[in-house]
């Protein structure tokens, strides 16, 4: 079997591995979770749940200043019991600066893959 995260990256914006404790939302609920890795554009969720690809989701990632930045986005893939990728969707400017912010903040505690 060929591991689907090999080979040439897809990305376009650098994406770094974290391990951040989030809130995620989809038609059935608010649940827990857990960042794995993030960048500009999307970000992927360790969770367990009911969701889908194709599926809007709402990732809520507590600031350290207080608060949380509340982000759209639609699942890219997913993985049964493990968690899900998912593409920002409809990014405000202040939003995006927000985690632009977030990610400078995090990047001492996180590793370039």
């Amino acid at each position: 079997m060929t591991d689907r995260r090999s080979g040439n990256e897809r990305r376009e914006v650098e994406r770094y591995k974290v391990t951040v404790d989030i809130e995620w939302e989809n038609h059935a609920g608010r649940y827990p979770g857990t960042l794995s890795d993030i960048s500009e554009r999307g970000c992927f969720v360790l969770a367990a749940g009911d969701f889908a690809d194709g599926e809007r989701v709402f990732v809520y990632i507590p600031l350290p200043e207080g608060g949380e930045l509340r982000l759209a986005g639609e699942i890219t893939n997913h993985v049964f019991e493990i968690g899900f990728a998912t593409t920002f969707i409809d990014v405000s400017g202040s939003d995006l600066d927000t985690l632009r912010g977030l990610i400078d903040k995090l990047k001492g505690n996180i590793e370039n893959p």
